[in-house]
């Protein structure tokens, strides 16, 4: 193979093991696909092919399906993805169509013997760390070894204030559960890890006042900004699950130090709480020489 077919927002070049896409950085590409760049799938990762009509009069669209557990961009997406968001989907102009079936001729009789199996491993490289976003009521960033938690004044609730900024290494997570901030509810949560290496399972608790988890919003967490970071940690911490090793975390050129008038905001918020009587007086005393210990 190692043709290219050349579509609307991205191109495929057909190699012999695999299928590299690379996509466009269009005014129109979705911005979830100029964060990607480009994405090489491998033939033992596909479980199938498919060829129809576009949504649009005069398309085709081409389209590969990743084994389930293949890729850690759809695993953490869960079906939530739009069709015009899939990187797997390749709209043609109808002309176009007879290559096309070509090429999807060609993928079918490449498809392995576990073609229908739920892989193993993550086949496809997650997106790179670091990531970070800003969701309703923290920043989050995740630099390859720990996911940080870092909450807003003005949209944290009670409870996240009280708990405190939160780091996470990835060997303590069991996994990452994402809702897309395109439906009423988004959000993201980091999956804790048990003693017996699953997720902690315990009461159920919102997203807006679980420590453990970010709130979306109108213009926070969008999907091109939180789901590649939800991939990459799901692909780390199955990187941990599988080697038994700690990750490393990748150097991060920013000043570690916290900007002092964001301490000093923070202070005075905890003396809020603590003055409507939601933090003790040595709980007030510990949160405050903690925050003055990152000047």
């Amino acid at each position: 193979m190692g043709d290219v077919l050349a579509g609307i927002h991205s191109s495929w070049e057909f190699d012999t093991d695999s299928v590299l896409i690379r996509f466009e950085r269009g005014i129109r590409t979705p911005k979830l696909f100029h964060v990607l760049g480009e994405r090489r799938i491998p033939h033992e990762a596909l479980s199938s092919v498919e060829l129809g009509p576009g949504a649009r009069k005069g398309t085709v669209v081409l389209r590969i399906l990743p084994r389930p557990g293949a890729d850690p961009l759809l695993e953490a997406a869960a079906g939530q993805l739009r069709d015009t968001a899939d990187p797997y989907r390749l709209v043609l102009p109808a002309e176009r169509e007879t290559p096309a079936g070509y090429y999807a001729a060609e993928l079918l009789a490449r498809l392995g013997p576990r073609a229908l199996e739920e892989a193993d491993e993550f086949m496809v490289d997650p997106p790179p760390a670091p990531l970070r976003f800003k969701a309703y009521d923290g920043r989050v960033a995740f630099d390859g070894a720990t996911v940080d938690f870092r909450w807003f004044r003005t949209g944290a609730s009670s409870a996240k204030w009280k708990a405190g900024d939160q780091t996470f290494a990835v060997a303590e997570l069991a996994g990452v559960e994402w809702r897309s901030p395109e439906v009423d509810g988004g959000y993201l949560r980091l999956l804790r890890r048990g003693p017996d290496g699953k997720p902690v399972t315990t009461a159920p608790v919102s997203a807006d006042q679980d420590p453990t988890a970010v709130v979306f919003g109108l213009g926070y967490g969008l999907v091109h900004e939180s789901l590649p970071l939800a991939a990459s940690v799901l692909a780390a911490v199955q990187e941990v699950e599988r080697t038994g090793g700690p990750v490393s975390a990748l150097p991060n050129p920013r000043d570690p130090r916290r900007d002092p008038a964001d301490i000093a905001d923070r202070i005075r918020h905890l003396g809020d709480l603590h003055s409507a009587g939601l933090l003790t007086d040595e709980e007030f005393s510990a949160k405050k020489q903690d925050l003055l210990a990152e000047l």
